[in-house]
């Protein structure tokens, strides 16, 4: 889960925030505010994510403007835990110039962020008479992020709209799952249908990854 990017600064609000993203000058989710830029490598970038000046980072507003990768329903990587009571619905996006730089090498650039948020899945509702549904409300939103200079790597994050939080610690489950389980670069690519090609074709799948994946037909 390496193209150039660049580290952004700025006021929100008042909040003494910082931004982080990767080339793209019309993938900004925070409307007129002004970014004063500062480049650690030759191009232009729009701020993908917000930190506050205590590192803690805060959900992007637009997210679901973003290109939508993929959708899963009630997976579980632990096959000692059973099948949850209710259904779940599990929504990925990722910022638009991660994806672009994706498509382009195979690999996720500095500043990728990922979002993803889960929404009950329901059986009644409507002229519904079979399979399920998304409900309205947002149970859960998750944040991936790559950002080195910051965390030395990705980063997850438990967050609520509008509310900063910080990053999950190192020695949190997800950092070892991901990271000997990812299809690429540490990230799920693997359940991404219209990303795993793209790695396949650069030969940018994980060595574990391409292992697993031989030894199940996959």
């Amino acid at each position: 889960m390496k193209p150039q990017f660049m580290v952004m600064t700025c006021a929100l609000a008042g909040l003494g925030m910082t931004s982080i993203g990767v080339t793209d000058p019309a993938a900004s989710n925070f409307g007129p505010a002004r970014l004063a830029a500062r480049p650690v490598a030759a191009s232009r970038s729009a701020a993908a994510l917000s930190f506050t000046a205590d590192g803690r980072a805060i959900a992007p507003p637009g997210y679901r403007d973003w290109p939508f990768l993929t959708a899963g329903i009630d997976m579980n990587y632990d096959a000692t835990v059973g099948q949850p009571g209710a259904h779940v619905f599990d929504n990925v996006f990722v910022d638009p110039a991660a994806l672009r730089a994706f498509r382009r090498t195979g690999r996720w650039p500095e500043g990728a962020v990922l979002v993803k948020e889960s929404r009950d899945g329901l059986t009644k509702g409507s002229i519904n008479k079979s399979g399920q549904f998304q409900g309205e409300a947002v149970t859960d939103l998750e944040l991936h992020v790559k950002d080195t200079r910051r965390f030395g790597g990705w980063a997850f994050f438990s967050v609520s709209p509008g509310q900063p939080a910080r990053a999950r610690p190192p020695s949190d489950d997800c950092y070892a799952c991901h990271g000997a389980h990812g299809a690429v670069d540490s990230t799920f690519v693997q359940f991404y249908p219209t990303l795993i090609g793209v790695a396949r074709a650069k030969h940018t799948l994980a060595p574990e990854y391409r292992q697993s994946a031989a030894g199940t037909g996959g």
